[in-house]
Order: structure tokens, then C-alpha cells, then sequence
């Protein structure tokens, strides 16, 4: 086993349309209005941008986020992640009744060294401090969407 490689799924069920949930997902430099662990998303061109995120744990990851695929119509925004973070995530975004289901996709190999010389013993802190980081995501995005 690569004790560096994460593979992540998050689904968030939120009180909005697919529209809205879509086009919040797809401004990722206005992630840090509503999702407190995305700290700073600073955009280099059209297609990417430098992201730094920091969950509870005392260290900020920092990678560039390319984007990959962007398809309104099928529901999916997919980047490719280089840094800190080496990999990809994707939303797919689905219709739930009156509703929406996002799901977030994620494979990552973690390049920090202080991250890889505690790959092993830290293993399970690390993916419990990315599912409280996802919890705060969803919440932080269904106020967003009541707000707007």
C-alpha cells in the first residue's frame, strides 16, 4: 500500500437546483466566502489557480488547480492538482427530488514532506481531518445557496 495516496468520495445533499449548486461549484475563487478550510484561491489564468487550504490540523496545503473538464450539461467540474497535492478532484453534480446530490471525487498522492514523513502513523488523522473539512464545506455551501 502507498500510504501517500488518498482516495476521497464526499456526497453533499443540498436544499438548492443543480443550476445553482453548478454554477456556486464552478467560481472556485469564491470557495473561501463559504468554506472556511479553503483559506486563499488565487486565480494564474482562465484555466487554473493557486489554492491553499488548512483544515484543523496545523499545516496549510498549497496546489495549483488546472482545470480539466468543465460540462454544465453533464454536471462536472474536474481538475487536475499539482504541489502540495498531486492528483485530481471532480464534482458531479445530479438532481435528488427537489434538490440536488454533489458528489466529490478525489485521488491524491501527498507530496509535503512533513505529510509524507507521517504517512503512516498519520494516516488516520489525516482522513478524518479531510472529512471535517468536507462537513464544513457542505454546510458552509447550503447557506451560501439560502444567502443568494
Amino acid at each position: 500500500m502507498d500510504w501517500t495516496r488518498y482516495r476521497f468520495r464526499s456526497l453533499w445533499s443540498l436544499p438548492a437546483k443543480p443550476a445553482a449548486v453548478y454554477a456556486a461549484l464552478e467560481r472556485a475563487e469564491e470557495y473561501p466566502r463559504w468554506w472556511p478550510q479553503v483559506r486563499e484561491v488565487r486565480r494564474i489564468d482562465d484555466t487554473s489557480g493557486l489554492i491553499t487550504i488548512r483544515a484543523s490540523l496545523p499545516y496549510a496545503l498549497v496546489f495549483t488547480a488546472r482545470e480539466v473538464r468543465r460540462d454544465p450539461a453533464a454536471g462536472v467540474l474536474e481538475i487536475a492538482m499539482t504541489g502540495d497535492l498531486d492528483g485530481w478532484a471532480r464534482w458531479t453534480i445530479t438532481a435528488d427530488g427537489d434538490g440536488t446530490l454533489a458528489r466529490y471525487d478525489q485521488v491524491v498522492e501527498v507530496n509535503k514532506p512533513l505529510l509524507r514523513r507521517l504517512a503512516v502513523p498519520g494516516r488516520p488523522v489525516f482522513r478524518f481531518n479531510h472529512r471535517l473539512m468536507m462537513r464544513a464545506g457542505r454546510r458552509g455551501l447550503a447557506a451560501h445557496l439560502e444567502a443568494v
